[in-house]
């Protein structure tokens, strides 16, 4: 039974520092760009668009399909950024524990 008190005791000391992680990651941003950087989105580390940078140039109506095509690539660009750095972090809090598959961090 010593055991799994001090098993229970280790799954306590985890949660508390994965709410911190958590904590931490929700102020963190990233920022994704595309086309050279004339459209640049900010996400926190929950993955809310903050900021969004857009060159003066794209503003024209011939430009409207290519100003989405490049919104979506810049949200998705800071999006891959706001994940690899969570499982990073999370990977620091886990040691390298590989977590279950499908098991998403911290959102």
């Amino acid at each position: 039974m010593k055991n799994i008190g001090q098993l229970m005791k280790q799954a306590q000391e985890m949660q508390t520092k994965m709410a911190e992680v958590q904590a931490q990651l929700e102020a963190v941003e990233m920022t994704g760009a595309a086309g050279a950087g004339m459209v640049q989105l900010t996400l926190n580390g929950k993955g809310d668009l903050k900021n969004i940078k857009i060159d003066k140039s794209l503003l024209t109506p011939e430009e409207g399909e290519v100003l989405e095509d490049l919104i979506v690539a810049a949200f998705n660009d800071a999006r891959a950024k706001v994940s690899a750095h969570a499982e990073q972090e999370m990977q620091k809090l886990t040691g390298g524990l590989q977590l279950p598959g499908g098991l998403k961090l911290p959102f």
